[in-house]
């Protein structure tokens, strides 16, 4: 019997390795950015979230972001003196810890600074986040709310019911308080009912000078920025930067 064309050997050797592709790419861009641009700065950021972050990018289009990959931009600029790319440059990766990201640019320190100090914008909390105040609800009817949406709220733990068609909340209910932290259920009905929680915030923490090699830190250190975030890190795949 012939032998089957698809009954091939194929040596793992020989398949392409798209992850290490991905990386390797990702080194030479911030190696190319440290050659054209006059600063870096280290940024970090309270309450992520990637439309917030795409307002920035679209914002800074003159210049580069890059956030996510730590260990991989670490390896780009160099973890110690004998293999960073450039001097002091592993003053940059020893901060590369948790949710920050890397802005590439030729603004000056106070241009980005001013920029930054003014861009917070407001959003609702997530689950895991502390509660900045207490929230009460008072019984009564709900009539923002559709009646489809009583079984909703019900499941949500809100004690509701229908009286002649409209969502009614049966007796005075606490959503959550001050410094509590918030489950599921309590973010989502923070949100229906429009209690925003959460701040989005950059923060500049450090700065690097191409044209001399100076470090400087220009923010503490977040308390909760442990090194067992970085390995969390690694599996991020939002490393997208700007175009030129």
């Amino acid at each position: 019997m012939p032998k089957s064309k698809r009954d091939k050997k194929v040596s793992l050797t020989k398949t392409t390795k798209k992850g290490l592709e991905v990386k390797q790419s990702l080194i030479e861009e911030l190696r190319k950015c440290v050659d054209t641009y006059k600063y870096l700065f280290i940024f970090s950021i309270a309450n992520m979230r990637n439309n917030k972050l795409k307002d920035i990018r679209n914002a800074w289009k003159h210049s580069r972001i890059f956030f996510g990959k730590n260990k991989v931009m670490m390896v780009a600029l160099g973890r110690s003196p004998a293999d960073e790319y450039k001097d002091n440059l592993h003053q940059v990766s020893k901060h590369l810890r948790g949710e920050v990201g890397l802005l590439f640019t030729n603004r000056t320190k106070e241009e980005v600074a001013e920029w930054f100090s003014q861009f917070k914008e407001n959003d609702f909390a997530r689950a895991g986040n502390k509660a900045t105040f207490t929230v009460n609800l008072d019984m009564g009817p709900l009539e923002q709310f559709p009646h489809s949406m009583e079984p909703q709220l019900r499941q949500l733990g809100l004690p509701t019911a229908l009286k002649k068609g409209v969502v009614t909340l049966i007796s005075d209910y606490e959503v959550c308080k001050e410094g509590s932290i918030l489950t599921p259920e309590q973010a989502r009905i923070l949100k229906l009912f429009g209690y925003t929680m959460a701040e989005f915030k950059v923060t500049i923490r450090s700065m690097w000078n191409a044209e001399t090699g100076d470090f400087e830190q220009l923010a503490e250190e977040a308390e909760d920025v442990t090194e067992g975030m970085e390995e969390e890190e690694e599996e991020k795949d939002n490393c997208d930067e700007d175009d030129n």
